[in-house]
């Protein structure tokens, strides 16, 4: 599973929007939302246009702004992982709000007045580079005198997760924080902390879907982008994940301790550097001095580990796909009923790859009816026959 997914799973919980919007915008008009009334606009509301955009969210939430009756506000969440800056995403996010102006228009979703409702763009980017491009279009059209009043207006809220200080994280008690801090750990220690939180927070037990879906993203997401090649047993829980990490953190240390170093020698600027080089340069020394006695066995050690790697990584796939049929069974069972699920389980004992099975999962977000799910599972299952 891609970033983009397993965040989109995450911030389907209003918990998270609502603790991302109270905890990070510091602005007047966040103190008149009333969160009771946050919800999810379902994808079969939107047009084609809208919903080829997979890695984004719209919420709507009932705003008391001074002097004015409640009414709707909407709230377009753009999740942005891409490695560089859109220098024109202003530009971009004109054309999302048009199109989500368009759908309202079509559905009758106006104000009393017979306006349309507010809509404020968020940002969440994940990037290494800071984010440069201009947040308000403004910047981006040349200055035209006597054409003012032509002249298009937006800006977006930009959330830069990389670059919030650590010590502000740290100081906030809340879920979308502490998925920022897992995302900057640097050492298992610092996961296991940030999971102990979690766990804590997330004990109530109205809160298992959004236990879960923060123990999938590190369970296919952020462990896996953290230990390339390891294979992680099935968890089902985050005191799982809290309770391996916790076994495993001395191991697990040195691959980290390692992989910081690779990414210090391609980028040349993070944090620990030096140290890892010494310990890097250190090791390889050594080791060069023991290559000359060492090359026999190694090469004997070498094809056993190639082969159990082989035969491991199969295992380890199979029993990786085994899970995930059973987690979209139970999503599947819980959100439309044994029915759907049992006619979900025929149709995904017959997928064979980790895409297919991704793109039922966000399905199981999006869609608003069990039958609706059914529909974009069978075609689904259809491509994947097709291409094999």
């Amino acid at each position: 599973m891609r970033h983009d997914p397993g965040y989109k799973l995450l911030f389907s919980h209003a918990q998270m929007v609502e603790d991302l919007l109270s905890g990070f915008i510091s602005e007047d008009w966040v103190q008149g939302l009333d969160f009771t009334t946050l919800e999810k606009v379902s994808a079969s509301q939107i047009t084609d246009d809208l919903r080829e955009r997979h890695n984004d969210l719209i919420w709507r939430v009932r705003w008391h702004s001074p002097n004015a009756p409640p009414r709707w506000l909407y709230l377009y969440l753009m999740l942005e992982f891409q490695s560089s800056v859109d220098h024109w995403m202003a530009v971009r996010i004109l054309t999302y709000v048009g199109l989500l102006y368009q759908d309202l228009i079509r559905q009758g979703q106006l104000g009393a007045d017979g306006k349309l409702p507010p809509v404020v763009p968020i940002l969440l980017y994940n990037g290494r580079p800071a984010w440069t491009a201009p947040c308000d279009l403004d910047a981006l059209v040349e200055q035209a005198p006597g054409l003012e009043g032509y002249r298009p207006r937006i800006r977006y809220f930009l959330l830069d997760e990389q670059h919030y200080d650590e010590a502000r994280l740290t100081g906030l008690r809340g879920l979308s924080a502490a998925l920022f801090r897992l995302e900057r750990s640097q050492t298992p220690e610092a996961m296991v902390e940030v999971l102990t939180l979690l766990v804590g927070w997330l004990d109530a037990p109205g809160n298992g879907p959004l236990r879960q879906a923060f123990t999938e993203f590190l369970r296919l997401v952020l462990l896996p982008a953290r230990l390339p090649g390891v294979e992680l047993p099935i968890m089902h829980e985050l005191s799982e994940v809290r309770a391996m990490l916790s076994e495993r953190v001395q191991e697990w240390t040195e691959q980290w301790k390692q992989q910081g170093l690779e990414r210090g020698l391609q980028e040349g600027r993070q944090q620990g550097l030096e140290q890892g080089l010494q310990e890097g340069r250190q090791q390889g020394r050594q080791e060069g001095r023991q290559e000359g006695r060492q090359e026999g066995r190694q090469e004997g050690r070498q094809e056993g580990r190639q082969e159990g790697r082989q035969e491991g990584r199969q295992e380890g796939r199979q029993e990786g796909l085994h899970a995930e049929r059973t987690l979209l069974s139970r999503q599947a069972r819980r959100r439309f009923g044994p029915a759907i699920a049992a006619r979900l389980d025929e149709l995904t004992a017959a997928l064979d790859d980790p895409e297919s099975l991704a793109a039922i999962g966000e399905c199981l977000i999006d869609c608003a009816s069990g039958e609706e799910l059914m529909r974009q599972v069978e075609r689904i299952a259809h491509d994947h026959r097709t291409q094999s």
